[in-house]
């Protein structure tokens, strides 16, 4: 599907418009919105705007590193969306020019909707806008990496839930949790540390056809990039410290069940040890016919597995 908004000369918006009917030098600038297109409409990068066979590439076979290339008098844009239910990158390519910008992307995205609306709702405000294709580019950046946060606070709140938690689940299923979220994180990093340099880029590069009021709204976004690197680098750190202390937790418990059985086994090494000599089949054996020789027996283990009983837990092995 193609969605087109031309903005003529006296300020007036106009939408609907079939592509291959819009004669680009007739308007003041156009943006032509190509959204899970079919193999005819992406001809039209080639046979209308005519751009570089490697950007039409590019555009095809994702998915594509954020960058920035130059065209003549073209600038070509790859920018990574996130899916939020998995956290994939989903390309969103852009060509601008003074006289247009052409969005592409393969899946319907909401943020791609939210900037269109506010581009047509700004234009149809203020007459006299003075955006253009560089400043809807703008939009569309900034309400990409706006979605980022969202999926970012998400899982911060992962981590704080699990940071409370530790006592009545196992450490098994804890460290599970912490590795997803650890997981998880590292999309992240994979879409958003790119991004970041790609807006650095785009910031100090002298090619980009934006005047220094526009370098600070693209600065502005570089800062946000900035701080969901540090917020990702942080929850990182978290989660290592987390598994840390579930690793911790699990030794601590295993120390305590092997303190126990240890305990168990010495108390009845000696009881096992009496057993097993009163239990050897010689025919002369002392006590063998003394009348008390059994009860005595009994009282000599009860007394022995209790003293040492008592002995470890003065000892502190049950601490």
């Amino acid at each position: 599907m193609i969605r087109t908004l031309a903005v003529t000369h006296e300020g007036e918006v106009l939408t609907g418009l079939p592509l291959q009917n819009i004669a680009i030098d007739e308007y003041a600038w156009i943006w032509a919105d190509f959204a899970e297109p079919s193999a005819e409409e992406t001809l039209l990068l080639d046979t209308y705007f005519h751009f570089h066979p490697l950007a039409i590439e590019d555009c095809m076979h994702t998915l594509q590193r954020p960058k920035l290339d130059y065209y003549e008098d073209v600038q070509f844009f790859v920018l990574h969306a996130l899916n939020e239910v998995t956290l994939e990158a989903e390309e969103v390519d852009l060509f601008l020019s003074p006289q247009f910008l052409v969005s592409y992307h393969h899946q319907q995205k909401t943020e791609m909707d939210e900037a269109w609306t506010i581009v047509q709702s700004e234009i149809d405000s203020h007459k006299d806008w003075s955006g253009g294709p560089m400043a809807a580019a703008y939009t569309v950046m900034d309400k990409l990496v706006d979605k980022y946060f969202p999926c970012l606070y998400n899982l911060e709140d992962e981590l704080a839930d699990l940071e409370s938690r530790g006592e009545n689940e196992s450490v098994e299923e804890l460290m599970s949790q912490v590795f997803n979220v650890r997981g998880r994180l590292l999309k992240l990093r994979r879409t958003i540390v790119p991004m970041r340099d790609l807006m650095y880029r785009i910031v100090n590069s002298q090619h980009v056809q934006s005047n220094g009021e526009e370098r600070i709204y693209f600065g502005d976004i570089h800062d946000h990039l900035l701080k969901l690197t540090d917020m990702i680098e942080a929850d990182r750190e978290m989660t290592a410290d987390l598994r840390d202390s579930y690793i911790s937790l699990n030794s601590n418990r295993m120390n305590s069940i092997m303190k126990t059985l240890t305990v168990i086994t010495t108390v009845f090494m000696p009881l096992t040890l009496i057993a097993g000599i009163y239990g050897m089949n010689f025919r002369v054996m002392p006590e063998l016919d003394w009348t008390y020789g059994y009860p005595m027996v009994l009282l000599v283990m009860l007394l022995l597995g209790g003293g040492m009983f008592l002995w470890f837990r003065r000892s502190g092995w049950f601490k």
